[in-house]
């Protein structure tokens, strides 16, 4: 399964209702192949999203697109959505290899894991893990509701 994983600097996007886009974060990006997304808070957070730093703070798997996309991209809907924010595992303790790679070795904000060494592709299986009991027709919303009004 092909994943996006990128670091975040805030709340908001993917909304409450699992909107991925919703306020055209990650705009083009939103276009790539993929087959889930895994975001994580960046080392510095935004003022206000202090809490999701390191963190991975929602998963969705199966993407769809919605009826309305914006100007830079799709709006996303996912089979299964996972959200945490603050309340999210520290990354680097469920993906030491991975951590590494994206916060100490190569600061990158975007990859893809099909173009990771098999190591860390197993993490980002298992990561993919936790939302495996969070599926809905309709994407539902687990865990605490947030909202923000910045934009990407």
């Amino acid at each position: 399964m092909n994943t996006l994983i990128y670091k975040r600097t805030h709340t908001g996007d993917p909304n409450n209702e699992g909107i991925f886009g919703c306020d055209d974060c990650m705009g083009r990006v939103r276009r790539w192949a993929f087959n889930a997304v895994i975001g994580v808070g960046g080392k510095r957070p935004r003022p206000g999203s202090e809490g999701i730093a390191l963190k991975v703070t929602w998963i969705g798997i199966n993407p769809r697109e919605t009826e309305n996309p914006t100007r830079r991209g799709p709006r996303l809907k996912f089979e299964y959505f996972r959200p945490w924010d603050e309340d999210g595992p520290y990354f680097k303790t469920l993906a030491p290899n991975l951590f590494r790679y994206m916060f100490e070795d190569q600061h990158v904000r975007v990859v893809m894991s099909r173009s990771l060494p098999s190591k860390m592709q197993e993490e980002v299986t298992k990561i993919l893990r936790l939302a495996e009991n969070h599926r809905s027709t309709k994407p539902r919303v687990f865990g605490k509701k947030t909202s923000s009004k910045h934009k990407c």
